[in-house]
């Protein structure tokens, strides 16, 4: 076999970012600090709207990496390109594609102080894969065949059939087998009290309240110049707005509306970054009238995606015809929706369904009703559930909105629709996979809609196993074509994240994001390279 360099593709369409977890931002300053700075001069607080289940990363924690306690054996520069972290350099892949050798760095110790070595990297993906763990993404990785270690600084992964995003997947964190390996996987005490070999260690977890981390001075990138972070959990914009406001905060994501106001503040800074992240509505197939096609087909066309992005996201987005966005270079032109209100009452018409007295259409006795569900205190996804049904009562459907927590909405996403929200830029497979195979319908937060689409899934799997791009833009451009003809899910808008952040400090940036953004995202993914503005 002839060995090569992994490369690395720059832009969109194999640009991953860090998504490990949407935090948010508690007060955790004296009252009165003023704009100038949250806390002291080496520390930083920063706010966002939830927080991870799990800090481990065998149960899915920092998968896209960025998680600031763990370091994966590859990372992403500021322009999404891979480069080395726990890997002394990039891996060579043999010349069929289905062997990756990784080089490690020597000297890198977890911040207990016990060496890391291969063996960790081992434990991690057998773990992961192990049919006991309860980690959700596992489908990522299931082309691994196996993974040994070769001596203390080498590992080989060996892939059952070549996948062309393997690499981008090895930015998962690695966990150290002398702590998790002793414990229960999905329960033990890792899972909230982990150890890495990452720039941050985790002091404190408040859970609902705030995630506390000190730098780690046994880093091997060296120690960072902030010493203290901590993300702290605001659900509600308007409570995240004043605390940044009152100087409680040194930053924070914002919706659009509001981190306007700050747009004439000069001690702050507002970054724009764009991503992957849509908002949609789940048409459960188990439902008489979301499982209708026709219905979902006139749901599809019916909305107004543009004023969905003028009026709600005040320009800070784009509409969304699905996963992929307009300006990826993996979507596929000609599968943008027109809004046609008139073709969609006219599909409903030929299908059947009725107007009746009050204008909800019926057909063969039910009645063209349904609820959708969206999470308490998102406004985002409150205004884009109520824009929708709005849009839906127009042709004739009846949407009755629902807010509830997840504990309420996931008992009811078999039947009920739910305005979720999804999107990785890192490669076409790590997000439509898990929407859209068969296989994976009601398993959890995947395929929400329980579609099934045998086309599609003969296409996911071939976009998956081969690693010529126009074999796999080919297999993308038919589940797109498909998704247009057979919509299991509304796409309505790709939304850019708002943050705005104390201007005191130097190397704030942004990468394009995925859903999943605050710890790993934001002006703060790179939180560990920062340094202090010299006045």
């Amino acid at each position: 076999m002839t060995a090569r360099t992994v490369r690395t593709v720059r832009g969109a369409a194999r640009a991953t970012v860090a998504a490990a977890l949407i935090t948010g931002v508690a007060a955790c300053s004296a009252p009165g600090a003023g704009a100038g700075g949250a806390a002291a001069a080496d520390s930083v607080v920063v706010g966002i709207a939830t927080e991870p289940e799990s800090l481990s990363p065998l149960l899915g924690y920092g998968k896209d990496g960025n998680s600031k306690i763990f370091d994966g054996l590859l990372t992403h520069d500021a322009d999404m390109k891979l480069g080395p972290a726990l890997a002394e350099r990039l891996p060579e892949v043999s010349a069929d594609g289905r062997t990756y050798t990784f080089t490690l760095r020597r000297g890198v110790t977890f911040s207990d102080g016990a060496p890391f070595s291969a063996k960790d990297v081992v434990f991690t993906y057998r773990t992961i894969l192990a049919a006991g763990t309860n980690n959700a993404s596992k489908t990522e990785l299931d082309a691994i065949e196996g993974v040994e270690a070769k001596g203390e600084d080498t590992v080989v992964f060996t892939l059952k059939y070549p996948y062309a995003p393997f690499a981008e997947r090895t930015v998962l964190p690695i966990a150290p087998e002398h702590i998790a390996g002793a414990q229960d996987v999905n329960s033990g005490d890792f899972t909230t009290r982990p150890v890495g070999t990452g720039p941050y260690v985790l002091v404190g977890w408040s859970k609902g309240e705030k995630l506390s981390f000190k730098a780690n001075p046994r880093y091997w990138g060296g120690e960072p110049a902030v010493k203290k972070f901590t993300m702290a959990v605001i659900k509600d914009d308007d409570v995240r707005v004043t605390r940044l406001r009152s100087g409680e905060l040194d930053g924070a994501i914002l919706p659009p509306n509001l981190a306007e106001g700050f747009a004439k503040d000069g001690s702050r800074r507002t970054y724009a970054a764009k991503t992957f992240d849509y908002r949609n509505v789940t048409l459960p197939t188990h439902h008489k009238v979301t499982g209708d096609l026709a219905v979902r087909q006139a749901l599809d066309i019916a909305v107004d995606r543009t004023a969905m992005v003028d009026k709600l996201l005040e320009g800070a987005g784009k509409p969304a015809f699905g996963p992929v966005p307009t300006d990826s270079p993996w979507f596929t032109a000609g599968t943008e929706r027109r809004h046609d209100l008139d073709r969609a009452r006219r599909i409903l018409d030929d299908a059947g369904w009725k107007a009746g007295e009050d204008g909800i259409r019926v057909k063969d006795g039910v009645r063209a009703s349904f609820p959708l569900w969206y999470t308490s205190g998102d406004k985002i996804r409150q205004d884009h559930a109520l824009a929708f049904a709005s849009d839906a009562k127009k042709a004739g459907i009846e949407v009755r909105t629902e807010a509830g927590t997840w504990e309420v909405i996931e008992p009811r996403m078999k039947t009920d629709a739910v305005l979720a929200g999804g999107g990785s830029p890192a490669d076409p497979d790590f997000d439509q996979y898990l929407l859209l195979t068969s296989s994976l319908g009601g398993d959890g937060f995947n395929n929400m809609a329980r579609y099934d689409d045998p086309a599609v899934d003969a296409a996911l799997a071939k976009g998956r196993r081969s690693a010529d791009p126009a074999v796999r833009k080919a297999a993308y451009d038919t589940v797109q074509r498909r998704l247009a003809d057979n919509p299991g899910y509304v796409f309505l808008t790709h939304i850019d994240h708002l943050y705005v952040v104390n201007d005191r400090w130097d190397g704030l940036g942004t990468q394009v994001e995925p859903h999943d953004h605050g710890l790993g995202a934001g002006p703060w993914w790179n939180v560990e390279s920062w340094k202090p503005k010299q006045k």
